[in-house]
């Protein structure tokens, strides 16, 4: 049995966020935090982890970041390690 770490991508918070991304890579932490449903420190916390394990590239852009979003990636736990990051955000986003 393979216990999931806190890199591994879970299916709840750190794909909701990174669904959010893909819609708009420009989207500010705090509207992360809304539309998610977690404080803004988590979100912070949800995007290093992301950027850790490559899901996510945070570009400055002034004052303002932008998030390029890896959607080939294939997702970490055993359970959906057959799958890519762009498999879960179509069947979301249908």
């Amino acid at each position: 049995k393979t216990t999931s770490s806190s890199s591994s991508i879970c299916l709840i918070n750190h794909v909701h966020a990174l669904i959010s991304l893909a819609k708009n890579s420009s989207m500010r932490i705090r509207d992360i935090s809304m539309e998610v449903g977690i404080t803004e420190r988590r979100v912070q916390h949800i995007i290093f982890e992301l950027e850790a394990d490559a899901y996510l590239e945070r570009i400055r852009n002034g004052r303002t970041n932008i998030y390029k979003f890896y959607s080939r990636k294939p997702l970490r736990h055993d359970i959906e390690k057959h799958r890519q990051v762009h498999d879960l955000n179509n069947l979301i986003n249908k």
